[in-house]
């Protein structure tokens, strides 16, 4: 690619009751914000309805943006199970929206996300947020850190060569599978 050559990376903070998404153009080894927002999604709709409607908006994002690149936060490890079960889910149907687009895909860990952005991997969402407030030149920040989250994932992706073997990559279906075929039984 052009050093010149502008590119656009999506970066979603999956979730079953707010999704977190943020744009960032890259020119060179310049970023800027295009625009950052949460889905916020109905918890009185089935868990079906709400997956559709994290594919839906993802898809959405998709045909407005044209992203070059997907980053998107892997879901954490925590005790209860069933909310584990859904939040993968939320990851998985926001993962199928850009496979279906073939736009290459790369998740990376909560903790990488936060080092990425601030230097520690164990710093709270507001630090988070308020690095990128600064990091971006924003006026200012959502009232919800969802949607920071999801910029954080762009920016973190923006950091990371591409080339990085420690995080997963897919660059379509066959990629995906391919990667996952341990998992898969004749």
């Amino acid at each position: 690619m052009a050093e010149s050559q502008t590119r656009i990376i999506l970066g979603i903070d999956p979730g079953t009751t707010i999704m977190g998404f943020g744009l960032l153009s890259v020119k060179g080894n310049s970023m800027s914000c295009l625009q950052m927002d949460e889905l916020k999604l109905n918890t009185k709709d089935h868990h079906y309805l709400r997956l559709q409607k994290i594919f839906n908006h993802t898809i959405g994002l998709i045909d407005e943006f044209h992203p070059d690149e997907i980053a998107i936060e892997a879901p954490f490890f925590g005790k209860n199970v069933q909310s584990m079960l859904k939040l993968g889910r939320a990851q998985g149907v926001a993962m199928a929206a850009g496979l279906s687009r073939e736009i290459p895909i790369t998740e990376y860990s909560p903790k990488k996300i936060k080092m990425a952005i601030t230097g520690n991997g164990n710093a709270s969402k507001d630090q988070v947020a308020k690095m990128l407030k600064s990091l971006l030149k924003l006026k200012s920040l959502p009232k919800n850190l969802d949607a920071t989250d999801g910029l954080a994932a762009a920016v973190c992706h923006f950091f990371n060569p591409t080339d990085s073997s420690d995080e997963k990559k897919y660059k379509g279906w066959a990629s995906f599978v391919n990667q996952q075929s341990h998992r898969i039984r004749n």
